[in-house]
């Protein structure tokens, strides 16, 4: 496997798995919204498993859908850092319930989840990009979801970055 194609996969998993990681952490937090937050943290970590299976079964015989990665690999690697000090300071700050939600919604409109988004809603698509869609098509657009959530349950939105 190409190397930029294996860096590109590897942090866009670690995305991945830094969103879902944050998400588990509201779950904690917010008992009310532990359901929500749990299903949006699978979610996310089944996006990782896609990636990672993905690259694993079709890399090898150059059918990966490589429209599903960004080719920043810059702006992959500075998004995981991001994740991660948003982590960091959830943690320390033990944030409001409407501060979750609107973090939640800046990260799911950040350039790693825009991008798989993007390749969700993309219209012309091989049989393999199809096969990724498919396995994936439930877990679409969690800032909608957040959006109507936070309207169902009076939750305001701030402006968003």
């Amino acid at each position: 496997m190409n190397n930029k194609i294996a860096e590109l996969a590897e942090e866009s998993i670690n995305i991945e798995l830094n969103v879902s990681e944050i998400y588990f952490l509201f779950h904690t937090l917010f008992t009310d919204d532990s359901t929500f937050w749990s299903e949006l943290a699978l979610e996310e970590q089944h996006h990782a498993t896609l990636i990672r299976s993905g690259i694993e079964l079709f890399e090898p015989v150059g059918a990966f859908p490589h429209k599903m990665l960004s080719c920043d690999l810059p702006l992959l690697k500075e998004t995981n850092v991001k994740l991660n000090s948003i982590f960091e300071q959830l943690k320390k700050i033990n944030p409001s319930r409407e501060e979750a939600f609107n973090t939640a919604l800046d990260i799911e409109n950040s350039a790693g989840e825009l991008h798989f988004q993007n390749f969700q809603s993309k219209t012309s698509l091989s049989s393999f990009e199809k096969t990724f869609r498919q396995l994936n098509e439930n877990d679409k657009d969690h800032a909608e979801r957040i959006l109507a959530y936070m309207k169902e349950n009076n939750i305001p939105e701030q402006a968003h970055q």
